[in-house]
């Protein structure tokens, strides 16, 4: 009766059954003994037909914990020889990819995974740190060269920091699923290249690539402008307040030397005016009712004229006011805000294209600080193959059921 409950439990079906069951209580361990039935014929993958067994050996595998305590599943393995003469191991159907654990733990193992660090699911699992590591970057290396991009036509494509200094590693994401599909190190051209050349692999031609959304990095306009050659560069409108606002604050940084009142108004300046404290948007309105005498107060004005720009949805007309925006910053004496009006025109058509396709990098911002926060709590990460698995592992939404039916399914 036991061993009929532990096959049903286990979903070990015919030939293979459960001989005994053992527990340890010392050890808290349960240990099930799996054999399979005398005369038992068996196929292996890649040769046809059904062969006899030549011999055993014994395999054991870590599964799920019965309870609090340790489940191991101890089998006498066949191995079988083959027509041509070869003898082969053959692999239970509750195997997992990695040697020594069952398909049900690999997917509980992934799924912790997904939420906490490596070292908080070892603890949990039982597991060394690298054993972990090893099952999650088993399954994203098998998924990523399972997964079909054919239906892949825009581009989200940043970079986040990997260590510190100029360590960095390039993300490119599909902007309409917002999932994370290739990883790659460093930020030039060259992974613009390898991006490219890695969707051919998966079933994307370079030029179903119409759409990219990049920032004004030099190497990613040359690397996509060569190797994704229909593709139309967008500069989302975030970026380009973003460095309005760095102006902004240089130049408050400037102004304060010899005007100690604009002094711990940095964030004042920086917040989005709805989200300011009423003592904030007081202070705010005092500095902008002396517009003409700081230059400051004339520099948050014109990032909030930029905002209210690139907001509108015609294109010729956010060309014309840009245009216009850009000769009156030029002709200011706000000079870090014309580095920016410079930055504009050289382009302009990368920045009114926001206007019509509206496609941004905020998800994956959101993705680098997920994976910073990560990185943060593992205290780093320091191979491309453990940060590519972390990445993915956070914003890939791989299919791993395709590999382990237990493993859950993308949504």
């Amino acid at each position: 009766m036991t061993a009929k409950l532990f096959e049903s439990a286990l979903g070990i079906t015919d030939p293979w059954c459960v001989a005994s069951v053992e527990f340890d209580e010392g050890a808290k361990t349960l240990t099930i003994l799996i054999d399979f039935k005398v005369g038992s014929r068996f196929a292996v993958s890649g040769h046809d037909g059904l062969h006899g067994v030549h011999d055993t050996v014994a395999k054991t595998y870590r599964h799920l914990n019965f309870f609090q305590h340790e489940c191991h599943l101890q089998v006498r393995t066949p191995r079988v020889k083959l027509p041509n003469g070869s003898v082969r191991l053959v692999e239970p159907d509750f195997a997992g990819r990695l040697n020594g654990f069952t398909l049900l733990f690999e997917a509980f193992i992934l799924m912790l995974s997904g939420q906490m660090p490596f070292a908080a699911v070892s603890r949990l699992v039982g597991e060394s740190p690298h054993k972990v590591l090893a099952v999650c970057e088993k399954y994203v290396e098998m998924a990523c060269g399972l997964a079909d991009h054919s239906d892949v036509t825009a581009l989200a494509i940043d970079e986040t920091s990997r260590a510190r200094g100029h360590s960095y590693v390039t993300l490119a994401a599909d902007a309409v699923a917002r999932r994370v599909l290739f990883v790659t190190e460093g930020r030039d051209a060259k992974t613009i290249k390898e991006l490219a050349s890695y969707l051919e692999d998966h079933g994307c031609p370079c030029e179903n690539i119409i759409q990219t959304s990049i920032d004004m990095s030099p190497a990613f306009i040359s690397g996509v402008t060569q190797h994704l050659p229909n593709a139309r560069i967008t500069f989302d409108k975030f970026h380009i307040i973003g460095h309005a606002s760095t102006a902004v604050d240089k130049m408050r940084r400037i102004e304060q030397k010899t005007d100690k009142s604009l002094k711990g108004m940095r964030w004042t300046l920086l917040k989005d005016t709805a989200k300011l404290k009423p003592e904030a948007a007081a202070e705010l309105d005092a500095l902008m009712a002396k517009m003409t005498v700081k230059r400051t107060a004339r520099a948050w004005s014109y990032k909030e004229q930029l905002r209210e720009i690139l907001d509108r949805k015609q294109i010729n007309v956010v060309r014309t006011m840009l245009d216009h925006w850009c000769t009156c910053v030029m002709r200011s004496k706000v000079e870090p805000m014309k580095d920016v009006a410079k930055m504009i025109r050289a382009h302009m058509e990368g920045i009114v294209a926001w206007a019509q396709t509206r496609q941004t990098n905020g998800f994956l911002e959101a993705i680098n600080g997920l994976f910073q926060a990560s990185k943060r709590r593992a205290r780093g990460f320091t191979r491309i193959t453990t940060i590519k698995t972390v990445i993915f592992l956070i914003a890939g939404r791989l299919d791993f059921h395709a590999i382990n039916p237990h493993a859950g399914q993308p949504t």
